[in-house]
């Protein structure tokens, strides 16, 4: 039997490493609010899930404010830096931005300044607290998980190629079992710094000299201005309506929109009276996404340079439009572009009835596998998925944000939260939040039974080229044939499939006056409320 979380009164902290949940629930009952645990979770997780998230990665936060009656989000994502420009890659003699290595750290780190915001908007501990737990774990070291001991057996030609991330990662030039301790020092230092400097510390202080003294030996792009210059951005959610429920996602340039495109066509087919184990339902999701990611990859950009025109494309008229084109017996065509797939979502509720959904990443697993000397932190390679194609809307250039898959998620009812939910992968995120919204809107599921649901993944995320579709091994056998029949290329995976990504929800039952929390079965996190 599958342990289950049991309902709580007063606070909820759901995340995909215990270790992060247990400090988020601890900043909880020393008085923080959501908002101080939020920060404090994200700050553990970039110590315990160094190979999805860190300091030098991006992050994206939507924000329930109880007391003001108020939701809002904030855009972490960095800004390519002055240099970057498709002249500089074609000088060096590419055609496109390199994977990994310093080349590949395009953009500035967003997550700091988005810990500040966050922090600052609604916080009521100090600065100090929030950043403590994380500083012992990376001081005194963790026992390597599951998930952390399999992304540095697969990455470990990557992170050998950087001496300053191998020391570090594969001491002793071995890679370390499930278990063993880690310890991070040098991110220790990093973050006491951060503690008694704040935002300031990261983006215009010796330690901003640091990292940008060996990006420039290393040959990188990244400026000390790029750091200087760099600003998130408090934004208003998107959202749509189903069956009586708001979903809100953040705006580009976040991929949220696609999951409300796909949401309000659904809606047109009466999912409840799908059977939720069918192929018809696999089918009628693959085909939903396939038409929402047609207009995500000819618009999502950076909206600063390219307009994006989200009024018509979440209009009941153009998603009418798109439902029509979905045939219920035949596969339709795609063509989708490869998406990175490293990422920590969680979510926070507390006792006030403050809410926190909020996302984070280095974009691959490890990011750039770049880490400058004499800081602790690996910097993402987010910036790499920018084109190099002048004529493409996501080409690079200086100052710009890139398309992002990062998109926490929130549900309201009656204008209060009732689930916040999200999950890692690139592509795989809208999708995984079709799985979950359906779950628990449609067919009734608990949140945790609907995180537990066995689920799909289509087009090439996880860094694979095949643009399949991906289902879990507890789909039957029967509705796998019938797949293929309407002319899926479907891959059979394992049961409970790493690839299908670690997605973590909250469902608030104001009727019951409880809680209900749950961490993903196929990760190494958990929930914990009381």
């Amino acid at each position: 039997m599958k342990h289950m979380v049991p309902p709580a009164t007063k606070a909820m902290v759901a995340s995909p490493h215990t270790i992060a949940t247990e400090v988020g629930a601890s900043i909880l009952k020393r008085g923080g609010n959501a908002f101080d645990a939020a920060v404090a979770v994200s700050a553990a997780l970039g110590v315990v899930y160094p190979h999805m998230t860190g300091v030098g990665g991006d992050a994206f936060f939507m924000l329930y404010n109880a007391g003001k009656g108020e939701l809002t989000g904030y855009n972490g994502s960095g800004r390519s830096g002055a240099r970057a420009s498709t002249e500089f890659y074609a000088e060096r003699g590419l055609s496109s931005i390199p994977a990994r290595g310093a080349l590949s750290a395009v953009t500035a780190p967003g997550m700091v300044d988005a810990w500040w915001e966050v922090w600052s908007a609604g916080g009521k501990l100090p600065w100090a607290e929030l950043l403590q737990p994380a500083i012992a774990y990376a001081e005194n070291g963790f026992p390597i998980s599951r998930s952390l001991q399999e992304w540095l057996c697969r990455d470990e030609r990557y992170i050998r190629a950087c001496s300053v991330l191998s020391d570090i990662y594969l001491p002793g030039g071995l890679v370390l079992a499930e278990g063993e301790p880690l310890v991070q020092r040098e991110l220790a230092r990093t973050l006491r710094e951060l503690q008694a400097g704040g935002r300031e510390a990261f983006y215009c202080g010796s330690l901003t000299k640091r990292i940008v003294d060996g990006i420039r030996a290393d040959g990188g792009v990244l400026a000390l201005e790029d750091f200087v210059m760099h600003v998130g951005q408090w934004v208003d959610p998107i959202k749509t309506s189903y069956r009586g429920y708001e979903i809100f996602e953040m705006p580009p340039n976040s991929q949220g929109f696609t999951a409300l495109m796909m949401m309000k066509m659904l809606e047109r087919f009466g999912v409840k009276a799908i059977p939720r184990h069918s192929a018809e339902f696999y089918h009628l999701m693959v085909e939903a996404t396939k038409l929402a990611f047609q207009d995500r990859d000819r618009y999502l950009t950076d909206p600063d340079f390219s307009a994006i025109p989200l009024e018509r494309l979440l209009s009941l008229s153009y998603l009418d439009e798109l439902a029509g084109r979905i045939s219920m017996e035949r596969a339709g065509p795609s063509d989708l572009s490869s998406m990175g797939q490293d990422t920590a979502y969680a979510a926070v509720v507390d006792e006030e009835g403050n809410c926190a959904s909020f996302i984070q990443s280095l974009y691959y697993d490890f990011g750039s596998c770049y880490m400058p000397a004499d800081t602790g932190i690996i910097l993402q390679n987010r910036g790499s998925y920018f084109s190099l194609d002048p004529s493409h809307v996501n080409c690079l250039q200086p100052g710009k944000r890139t398309f992002h898959t990062l998109m926490p998620a929130m549900i309201m009812r009656d204008g209060l939260p009732y689930a916040l939910l999200g999950t890692q992968g690139g592509e795989g995120q809208p999708q995984t939040q079709l799985s979950l919204m359906t779950g628990i809107l449609d067919y009734d599921y608990t949140i945790e039974e609907a995180i537990s649901l066995p689920r799909w993944v289509y087009g090439r995320t996880w860094g694979q080229d095949s643009d399949s579709l991906k289902i879990e091994g507890r789909v039957s056998e029967a509705e796998v044939a019938s797949l293929r029949e309407r002319g899926h290329k479907v891959d059979v995976l394992l049961p409970w499939d790493g690839a299908m990504g670690q997605a973590q929800g909250i469902v608030i039952d104001r009727a019951r006056g409880c809680l209900h929390g749950a961490a993903d079965p196929r990760g190494d996190g958990s929930a914990m409320g009381w």
